[in-house]
């Protein structure tokens, strides 16, 4: 199942929760292939980033609507941080033009750097992972790409794909490890701002939890 042109692009979404890009430059990039730089860099205390998947696009092409069902390739990530199915749909989507994964998590406090071609018509690039300790958490954010540099924020999202029974029976990440088993009795059954960890289940909110933004993006160009 690929998303439809009429879903919420993540840019809109950003820009309906003031999460303003910071340029540290106005210009636009130059015509032709362009290398950038993309670091993802984890803003939680206590949450794994599964590794970054970073793609260009074009703007009219949207992952996800808020308020509606994510896409099971969206979901499977989100659940288990397994994102070889949405890896596989980014590269055969037309309005894509390169995909990046990182080759490691992201632990607090810590980054990771990949590189992306940017063509022209392509002005677009989006970043996104599975808050690991989590049922169904993710972080997402798109920004238009820079001529030299930006930085820009993700929010923590909700898949809406697996209840949040914080048992570590249905995480995978730590101290849980329990990948590919989910609860989907009492899942919401469509994307939202996620509303962190609660005083439930196996999870300690003190160590889990999170205030939103939950990571920082920065790209820089490295070459034309």
């Amino acid at each position: 199942m690929k998303p439809n042109r009429s879903q919420i692009s993540l840019t809109a979404v950003a820009a309906l929760m003031c999460l303003v890009a910071l340029p540290l430059s106005a210009q636009e990039p130059d015509s032709g292939n362009q290398l950038y730089e993309v670091t993802v860099i984890n803003l939680t205390a206590g949450q794994i980033i599964s590794p970054p998947i970073v793609y260009s696009h074009r703007g009219r092409f949207e992952l996800f609507t808020p308020g509606e069902a994510a896409i099971p390739e969206l979901a499977s990530l989100a659940e288990d941080a397994a994102g070889d199915d949405l890896v596989a749909l980014l590269t055969a989507e037309p309005l894509v033009a390169d995909v990046a994964v990182a080759g490691d998590g992201v632990i607090p406090g810590d980054s990771m750097t990949v590189e992306i071609e940017v063509p022209y018509g392509f002005r677009y690039v989006s970043a996104l992972g599975m808050l690991v300790t989590t049922n169904d958490a993710f972080v997402a954010a798109t920004s238009k790409v820079p001529a030299n540099g930006r930085a820009f924020y993700g929010l923590a999202w909700d898949a809406g794909s697996e209840a949040n029974t914080q048992d570590c029976d249905h995480i995978p990440g730590p101290p849980c490890g329990s990948g590919g088993i989910r609860v989907e009795d009492g899942a919401e059954g469509f994307v939202y701002i996620h509303t962190g960890i609660q005083a439930r289940g196996d999870l300690d909110p003190e160590i889990h939890d999170w205030r939103n933004p939950v990571a920082k993006i920065e790209i820089r160009r490295v070459s034309h």
